[in-house]
């Protein structure tokens, strides 16, 4: 496949075989969320967004696995460093049990292990002042972890802080933080003493005209402070572990807050020394056009989850919040695993090397005009910062005929919140790229209209 002049070319979608593969999967495997009855051909030819399936169809990937494959699929920037060396057995090792290195010295930089990925993590932290990792397989093991850290430093843990419309993880102890459609959290158990505020969506909003609850009255106290405040009170700062929340909220809308609202979220935070742990799973490692969300705001984040984009989970924050006991916080099975920790570190040296997040601003700011410039029916608003794309529709069936209409064309979309289509390019998509996914998701809005 020649990326510089490959296109989706659809003869059905699904094809008899993918329908096939489909059917057998699903003899299997538990009942689970698949977006497209897409079935990818790993034997056959891929390269940045475009990808085949097992029925010959090439389509445009422009999800990026809801962004954990962030240069897309068989990438040179990425395979061709694995391809140096030969892998070992046991790929899978004991991650927070047992030391492994390359054996070149400290800076060996032709087998990368957890070592270098974790330094690599706190060099691109260190503006918040962190310099402690721990790795783990997933993002939602990283948020479990980062709740168990908040919790430990924590002299009387009693509470913590989430969001309206949070989405953190599918287990049960990032379900308690999640608030997002009550197909993820009904009937599971939730720990004790989450409490919720509004999350402020509308990212132009001030104290004064905020109407989604989170700035009171004429804007004078937030709902957070309210918590914390002395004539207010309902809960003493001294007793709450953490606050939580994604910087841009992904599952539940790709809502993008303003200023007033992240400001106010930082002020609380430090004004009652309340730990502030930021979910960057799906908007970190370069995809918002910076390395973390977090930096386009004035937030300090204690600590930082990351996983999809990075290959691996990891809680990233400052040392004196960890617990220093030993086996407090390790598991045999954690991750930084031989392959997870080399991925990891060959994802973040290709954005350094070729300047993914200047990329993705130009890129995404391309994709936003286009957009505008099309002007097509149906759709309310078109927002996003670098490649965290979305399109907001005037109705949750529009949206879905969209999603539909342009996986017909070869072009697959997400949907999210209740009526939104977001758009994750490669980190590395081009302007050609660009301009041919962002004309199908126009033909197919302008198709359902």
């Amino acid at each position: 496949m020649d990326r510089e002049t490959a296109t989706p070319r659809i003869d059905s979608m699904p094809g008899e075989r993918a329908r096939a593969w489909v059917e057998h999967h699903r003899e299997a495997a538990a009942p689970s969320e698949h977006s497209h009855a897409f079935v990818w051909d790993i034997t056959a030819d891929a390269e940045g967004p475009f990808v085949t399936d097992v029925d010959g169809n090439v389509l445009m990937d422009f999800t990026c696995h809801i962004g954990a494959a962030p240069l897309g699929y068989g990438n040179p920037k990425i395979l061709e460093k694995v391809r140096e060396f030969d892998l070992v057995e046991p790929l899978k090792i004991a991650g927070q049990d047992l030391y492994f290195a390359g054996g070149n010295g400290l800076d060996d930089r032709e087998f990368p292990g957890s070592s270098r990925l974790m330094h690599e993590l706190v060099d691109r932290s260190s503006q918040y002042g962190h310099d402690t990792v721990f790795l783990s397989n997933s993002g939602g093991e990283a948020v479990e972890n980062a709740m168990k850290v908040a919790y430990d430093a924590c002299e009387r843990p009693k509470y913590g802080i989430t969001f309206t419309g949070a989405f953190h993880g599918r287990t049960l102890g990032t379900l308690s933080i999640t608030r997002a459609k009550d197909v993820y959290t009904r009937k599971f158990p939730e720990i004790a003493g989450i409490r919720e505020v509004p999350f402020c969506a509308d990212r132009t909003c001030s104290p004064g005209t905020c109407d989604c609850g989170f700035f009171r009255g004429s804007g004078s106290r937030s709902r957070l402070e309210e918590l914390f405040a002395p004539e207010f009170r309902s809960l003493d700062p001294a007793e709450v572990a953490y606050i939580v929340m994604e910087p841009i909220q992904g599952v539940g809308g790709y809502n993008f807050p303003s200023e007033a609202f992240t400001s106010e979220v930082a002020r609380v935070s430090e004004r009652y020394d309340i730990p502030l742990i930021v979910d960057e799973i799906q908007t970190g490692v370069g995809r918002s056009g910076r390395m973390w969300a977090s930096d386009h705001y004035d937030l300090e984040p204690d600590l930082i989850t990351a996983g999809k984009a990075l290959r691996v989970g990891a809680t990233v924050g400052r040392g004196e919040l960890f617990p220093d006991e030993p086996n407090r916080l390790g598991s045999t099975w954690g991750g930084g695993d031989v392959v997870s920790s080399m991925y990891g570190v060959f994802t973040l040296e290709a954005i350094d090397e070729y300047d993914l997040t200047a990329n993705a601003t130009e890129r995404g700011r391309q994709m936003r005009e286009l957009l505008a410039d099309a002007d097509p029916e149906g759709v309310v608003d078109v927002r996003g910062l670098g490649l965290l794309l979305a399109v907001e529709f005037d109705t949750a069936e529009r949206r879905d005929a969209v999603v539909e209409a342009a996986l017909s064309r070869g072009l697959m979309t997400l949907g999210c919140g209740k009526k939104t289509v977001r758009l994750l390019p490669p980190l590395d998509v081009t302007e050609r790229e660009i301009e041919l996914g962002g004309s199908l998701f126009v033909e197919s809005v302008e198709a359902v209209a």
